[in-house]
């Protein structure tokens, strides 16, 4: 180990400590387990100062590779005391036969001198191949010692002949044993071991073990989400974490296992560019993890939001550019990902073809495909394909012809083969002949613009420009955002990642693949005019994050100045703009807007303005939502969304003139007297005379149809509340219709019971009839895959309506009753925000609330504005992880909208301040 790490090792004088402890022999002899504990008392303390000297250590010179390189140092003087100890005091060979020799080795991380705060210590115990009872005992002790110390030991007593079996057959053993190092102990046996490993295992047996790691790598990063740009990374096993640093090393080792890790450029592993970038990634990524534990305590690998602010405060990162500390300090460590994926590519599949000289065995790793079945491979004079990967002819063709770095991902394309390790490094070597002069190149813009609308895969070939660092230089506003994230529970990915898979849903739409999940998308995308431009705003429509301004505005200017580079013609252009800048337009009606208020569909279809742009419009916002993260698409949603569109489309195509609110709504009473015609007339009559105009110009005739029958039940069981439930996979959610006297609290009531019961509400819908009964229909957001799991759930929130209205509990019970957990969403504050508009309905006026989420909140917020004496008419609720978004459509008591500007600021001040109050033990529901 290099001496300066030493000097600043914080590791205890040996010669010290051990005629300190004599004392400690002495006072127990004879009583080994008395001992023990007495020693442990007494190593406690210098543990302890190691800790603390390391981690200040690291405070002091961020050096994380130095950390765990002292800590590793450490461990090894505590090893040979123990040892020392062990074998002089307790189980001491008087005169050591061949049998009772031992030689205490390292393996693993710990193997390679380099220990994390919380890592386990990975031990072997070598022995010969006649043993004594003596071995066993020495290293009993030695690792009750290190357990009642606490430390995490792994621990194998083996001797050489089951090491080498073993490491045959299991190759996360022989990984382990790649790294031995011997701390003490038999020289000899030591020797022997590594003599037999390299020569029975490691000298004859490469390829398997090359395939096992890169199967496992492949394996381990499928079960981490399969991206390199998750926003809540694990850093050690997570796509382009330290573990993938570990499989190059280990790759490397199998191959040459007596070169050390700085020989392997002369190896030929790495050129000194790669060694160079290798160990300011492993430097990065130790020095997070080091930081890491030591914050939590623990061995804690996952960067969770909750954690990632702390971290980037420790490490110095400040707000700039538009980016707050913790999202620059996210951002680097994306961009270290990203380089560590570089390196995986390049060299694993260089070791692979160079060393074991076979067709490569794991496709799946690199290129999805089977190189034996591509397509005919268009012939050009710049590029060949041997052994299913793309080379260059000439180690020119980049600087002679720069138009070659977006033809060769079209070759990559129409051959479904993998780029070379040679290839990838000229890109590497290349960067700077994709210049201003290549970026206005037609050609390459034309060949760019084949990629992303007709490729087979487009969303892997621009994954594959975005790794190779292509695609950042060719359009240098995507360069901005590859590894950028923000810092919310809402987006999965980076911005670049988002973008990426954006367009991989709009082409998989395209292709017939969501049918039934996007029915509607899946239909119109085939009758649209402006494809092109479709794909370029999918692409696009995030670029302008962080900047300080509005995304979509700054969007919008960047597609005029971008799109005619790419070949768009004027018309285009502007059609891509106008996407960008309305991207989140359509969404935001359809989950914050009443879709059954007239003036919500108007004022879109003012916005859209044509059938083309709704259709564009529709195809973007599916893909722009599912592309955010798994679970993010709800069937709900995109039930909004049809009927948003559906309601629009006849609007833009002319397909009915304006009606007059009372013809509106005579037809909705004839339409219900259509649907119900089976009903005696008197039924009929009572029913519709129950209700007030509003009721049949917002509600949808299936709800309105529900209701009667509903009501009519209710009236032949004599019961003042009766509920309805019922459940659709499709829509994505359960609904709940209940029919009880009018209660101003009614709202608050059943956001609390759905609170209790851990149900999120969606949406709802509430009407107050005549003769003072209230009829609800609840939206829950669908939890269980079976429709009796989502019925039981919804009887129980029904039930626990009907017991707070008669008075048989309260609401503060039934939100007690569930312990929701709020540790991640402490980690982020949302300013509150209450807007107040009387625009956006002719009858009802529009509150929003933007605040942070937390168990009990939209029960407070429901609570505050019936104290308020607001009717509420219909709720529309949303959450954008740590984010609530709820919309209200409220009149006061008699039905009037709220126009008096004290009374709005009465109602802005006692909303603000429910959200900014925080939850207390009693959730403030009294």
């Amino acid at each position: 180990m290099d001496q300066a790490v030493l000097r600043k090792a914080p590791y205890f004088d040996f010669d010290l400590l051990r005629e300190q402890t004599v004392s400690l022999v002495r006072e127990h002899a004879g009583q080994d387990t008395q001992l023990r504990g007495a020693l442990v008392e007494f190593l406690k303390p210098l543990v302890e100062g190691a800790h603390a000297s390391a981690k200040a250590q690291l405070e002091d010179d961020g050096d994380g590779r130095a950390c765990a390189a002292g800590l590793s140092a450490f461990q090894d003087e505590l090893i040979r005391f123990a040892y020392e100890f062990t074998t002089t005091h307790v189980y001491r060979a008087e005169n050591p036969s061949t049998a009772e020799r031992m030689a205490v080795v390292a393996q693993g991380g710990y193997g390679r001198g380099l220990l994390a705060p919380g890592s386990d210590i990975d031990l072997l115990f070598l022995l010969p191949y006649k043993q004594t009872a003596w071995g066993e005992s020495v290293a009993e002790y030695m690792l009750y010692l290190l357990w009642d110390l606490g430390f995490k030991v792994g621990h194998a007593a083996r001797t050489i002949s089951q090491c080498v079996r073993l490491s045959m057959a299991d190759m996360t053993i022989r990984a382990a044993l790649l790294d031995s190092r011997r701390i003490l102990g038999d020289e000899k046996l030591f020797a022997e071991y590594l003599h037999r490993f390299r020569r029975e295992v490691l000298d004859v047996d490469a390829r398997a073990f090359v395939e096992a790691k890169l199967a496992e790598q492949y394996t381990r990063h499928y079960r981490a989400g399969g991206s390199r740009y998750l926003v809540e990374p694990n850093i050690k096993e997570g796509t382009g974490g330290l573990r993938d640093l570990h499989t190059l090393h280990w790759l490397a080792k199998h191959i040459y296992p007596d070169q050390a890790e700085e020989e392997f450029v002369e190896a030929g592993v790495f050129t000194p560019g790669e060694y160079s970038s290798f160990r300011r990634c492993e430097f990065f990524l130790w020095t997070v993890r080091c930081h890491l534990h030591f914050l939590t305590g623990r061995a804690e690998e996952r960067l969770s939001f909750d954690l990632q602010r702390a971290m980037a405060e420790r490490l110095g990162y400040r707000d700039h550019g538009g980016l707050s500390g913790v999202e620059r300090f996210m951002k680097h460590y994306f961009m270290i990902a990203l380089e560590v994926g570089q390196l995986t590519r390049i060299v694993c599949t260089a070791l692979e073809l160079k060393q074991l000289k076979s067709v490569p065995s794991l496709n799946a790793l690199f290129a999805p495909f089977n190189w034996r079945r591509r397509a005919k491979l268009r012939r050009t004079s710049d590029f060949r394909i041997e052994n299913g990967r793309i080379s260059t002819v000439a180690k020119d063709a980049f600087s002679t012809d720069p138009v070659n770095f977006i033809r060769l991902f079209v070759v990559c394309d129409e051959s479904q083969a993998a780029l070379s390790p040679e290839v990838l490094r000229q890109i590497r070597a290349n960067f700077r002949f994709i210049d201003e002069d290549l970026r206005q190149n037609p050609a390459a813009n034309r060949l760019f613009m084949k990629l992303l609308t007709t490729a087979r895969d487009p969303e892997a070939v621009l994954r594959k420009m975005t790794e190779a660092g292509v695609l950042s230089r060719f359009i240098p506003e995507f360069g901005r955002v590859v590894s950028m994230m923000q810092f919310n529970m809402y987006h999965h990915y980076t911005v670049n990642e988002h973008l990426v898979r954006t367009v991989g849903y709009l082409a998989a739409i395209e292709r017939g693949q969501y049918t039934a999940e996007h029915p509607l998308a899946s239909e119109i995308i085939k009758a649209i005019d402006n494809r092109r431009a479709l794909y370029v705003a999918a692409l696009l429509h995030d670029m302008a994050k962080g900047r300080g301004e509005d995304h979509s505005i700054a969007g919008a200017r960047i597609a005029w100045e971008l799109c005619p580079r790419l070949g768009l013609t004027a018309s285009e252009t502007e059609t891509v703009s106008w996407l960008i800048e309305h991207h989140l337009t359509m969404s935001l009606f359809a989950q914050s807007r009443d879709l059954n208020d007239p003036k919500t569909i108007k004022d879109f279809a003012e916005i859209v303005q044509s059938r083309e742009r709704l259709k564009l419009l529709l195809a973007l916002t599916v893909c722009d939502i599912c592309a955010v993260g798994p679970g993010t698409w709800t069937g709900w949603k995109g039930q909004l969304l049809r009927t948003l569109y559906f309601e629009t489309e006849p609007i833009l195509g002319g397909g009915h003139a304006e009606l007059t609110r009372s013809e509106r709504l005579s037809r909705a009473q004839h339409a219900l007297r259509e649907r119900l015609s089976d009903w005696p007339e008197e039924d009929l009559n009572r029913f519709i005379d129950r209700h007030y105009p509003a009721y049949w110009l917002r509600t949808d005739l299936d709800v309105i149809a529900e209701h009667a029958r509903l009501t009519r039940d209710a009236e032949q069981r004599d019961s003042a509340i009766v509920t309805h439930i019922s459940t659709d996979a499709f829509r994505g959610v359960t609904q709940l219709t209940l029919l009880a006297p009018n209660h101003p609290w009614l709202l608050a009531m059943v956001a609390g019971a759905c609170t209790g019961a851990g149900a999120n509400i969606a949406d709802a819908q509430i009407s107050t009839t005549r003769d003072g009964m209230a009829l609800d229909t609840i939206h829950l957001e669908r939890e269980f895959d079976h429709a009796e799991d989502e019925e039981r759930r919804a009887r129980k929130i029904a039930a626990s309506i009907e017991s707070m209205l008669m008075g048989e509990t309260t609401v503060v019970d039934v939100i007690k009753s569930k312990a929701i957990g709020t540790s991640r969403l402490s980690a982020f504050s949302v300013e509150p925000q209450v807007i107040i508009d009387n625009t956006l309905s002719d009858a009802l006026t529009v509150i929003e609330i933007n605040g942070l989420d937390r168990p009990g909140l939209l029960y407070e917020v429901t609570r505050e504005i019936s104290n308020l004496n607001l009717d509420i008419a219909s709720a529309h609720i949303a959450t954008f992880g740590e984010k609530a978004v709820d919309v209200f459509y409220v009149t006061d008591l008699t039905g009037k909208k709220i126009t008096n500007s004290s009374r709005e600021a009465l109602i802005r001040e006692r909303l603000t301040r429910v959200l900014r109050e925080t939850q207390d033990p009693e959730l403030e529901l009294s």
